[in-house]
C-alpha cells in the first residue's frame, strides 16, 4: 500500500510540478504506520446469529478515536445481543443501536469525524452518523459529521460515493459469508443479531451458536360446547366413541330357490 502511494506521489511530481509533489509527499510522510493485521489488539470478533464469527481488522492508524470507542464498548459487552436494524441489499448492514431503530447510542459522548483515505469497498466497516438536512448550513453539517457514537455498518458492495464522508475504521478479514447472510430489511422482519463482540487479544471463547428457541407453550384446555371434555388435555388424546344403540334383528325371510342355469350342449 505504501509502495503504491509512493508511486502515486512520484507521478504527481511529473504532472503537477515540484510544489504539489512536495505537498503530496509531506502528507504521505505524516501518515501513521499501518496497523498490523496480525496484532490481536486490532482484531474485532463479531459472533453473529447467522452462523459464525466475523474477524475485522481495526485501523487505529487512520481512526484512533473510533477504534478506541469500538474496543471500549466491546469490552463492556455493549454490542452483545444488538440487532442489525437496517440492512439494505447490495449496500450495507447497520447495527450498534441499543434501541434497535437507528436513534440510539452509548452513554459515551459523540465522536469527532475521522474521515480518511480508506474506501467504502466490500467488507469495509464504517461509523454510522446523522445526516445533515438538505440545505443545511456549515454548522449543521459539522454537527452531523461529528455525531458518530456506537453504531456502525458493514459494506456489502462498493459505495465509493461515501468516501471521506464517513469514518472507515476497519475491514472484514474472515467470515464475510456470515455478513452476507444477515436478514435484509428496514427493519428486517426477523433481524439477525450480534451474539457477542470481542477483542482477539482478550482470548475469547470459541464461537457458540445461538440457542434454538423453544416453541410457545400451549394454553389451558378449551371445552367445546356440548362436549364437557377439554381439548388438549393430552396431545394425541382421542375422545371415546359413543356406545351404538342396540341392534334390531330383522325378520327372517326364506330366500326363493334359484333355478339352475341351462346347461349348454
Amino acid at each position: 500500500m505504501r509502495f503504491i502511494a509512493s508511486l502515486f506521489a512520484c507521478l504527481t511530481v511529473l504532472i503537477s510540478g515540484p510544489v504539489a509533489a512536495q505537498d503530496a509527499l509531506d502528507k504521505l510522510m505524516q501518515r501513521a504506520p499501518v496497523a498490523s493485521a496480525t496484532d490481536k489488539e486490532n482484531i474485532l470478533y463479531l459472533d453473529l446469529s447467522t452462523g459464525g464469527r466475523v474477524a475485522i481488522w481495526l485501523r487505529p492508524d487512520v481512526a484512533p478515536k473510533t477504534v478506541e470507542r469500538i474496543k471500549t464498548l466491546s469490552r463492556q459487552h455493549f454490542y452483545d445481543g444488538l440487532l442489525f436494524h437496517r440492512v439494505i441489499d447490495g449496500f450495507m448492514a447497520q447495527t450498534g443501536d441499543p434501541k434497535g431503530d437507528g436513534t440510539g447510542g452509548s452513554p459515551l459522548p459523540d465522536l469527532p469525524a475521522e474521515f480518511n483515505y480508506l474506501p467504502h469497498v466490500r467488507g469495509a466497516v464504517a461509523a454510522a452518523r446523522e445526516g445533515a438536512p438538505e440545505g443545511a448550513d456549515a454548522a449543521a453539517k459539522k454537527k452531523a459529521e461529528d455525531s458518530a457514537n456506537s453504531q456502525f455498518f458493514i459494506v456489502f458492495q462498493p459505495r465509493l460515493s461515501l468516501d471521506k464522508k464517513y469514518t472507515v475504521f476497519g475491514r472484514v478479514l474472515e467470515g464475510m459469508q456470515y455478513v452476507d447472510a444477515i436478514e435484509r430489511g428496514e427493519p428486517p422482519a426477523n433481524p439477525s443479531r450480534i451474539l457477542h463482540a470481542y477483542i482477539a487479544a482478550d482470548n475469547p471463547p470459541a464461537y457458540v451458536a445461538a440457542p434454538v428457541e423453544a416453541p410457545a407453550a400451549l394454553g389451558p384446555p378449551v371445552a367445546l360446547p356440548g362436549t364437557g371434555a377439554g381439548i388438549g388435555a393430552g396431545i394425541g388424546t382421542i375422545a371415546p366413541k359413543p356406545t351404538p344403540p342396540a341392534a334390531v334383528t330383522p325378520a327372517t325371510k326364506k330366500p326363493a330357490a334359484k333355478k339352475p342355469a341351462a346347461t349348454k350342449k
